[in-house]
């Protein structure tokens, strides 16, 4: 049975930083890119970062962009997701998706106060 954990979420007030993780059981996602999306309250999910399956390409949202870092340890079948410099609207519950799959997690609270 897959499994995928997000973990690492709280509260924080804004300019602090989070680091999300996301461990997957159950089959290894070694060759699949990993994605981080989030949703908002009375929003729709959307797209957060993506890595290749070797960790050697990433991409980001605009709203993120060098401010967070997406990572993986495929030794561990993990995927990170380090944010910095966080803002309120960065609020959301956080969830990572192997690309290619329906495989989601029960996602991760991340509340900043401003």
């Amino acid at each position: 049975q897959v499994q995928l954990v997000e973990s690492g979420g709280g509260l924080v007030q804004a300019g602090g930083s989070l680091r999300l993780s996301c461990a997957a059981s159950g089959r290894t996602f070694n060759n699949l890119a990993m994605r981080w999306f989030r949703q908002a309250p009375g929003k729709e999910r959307e797209f957060v970062a993506s890595i290749n399956w070797s960790g050697g390409l990433t991409s980001y949202a605009g709203s993120v962009k060098g401010r967070f870092t997406i990572s993986r340890d495929n030794a561990k079948n993990t995927v990170f997701l380090q944010m910095n410099n966080l803002k309120p609207e960065d609020t959301a519950v956080y969830y990572c998706n192997p690309d290619r799959t329906d495989y989601w997690g029960q996602g991760t609270q991340v509340t900043v106060s401003s």
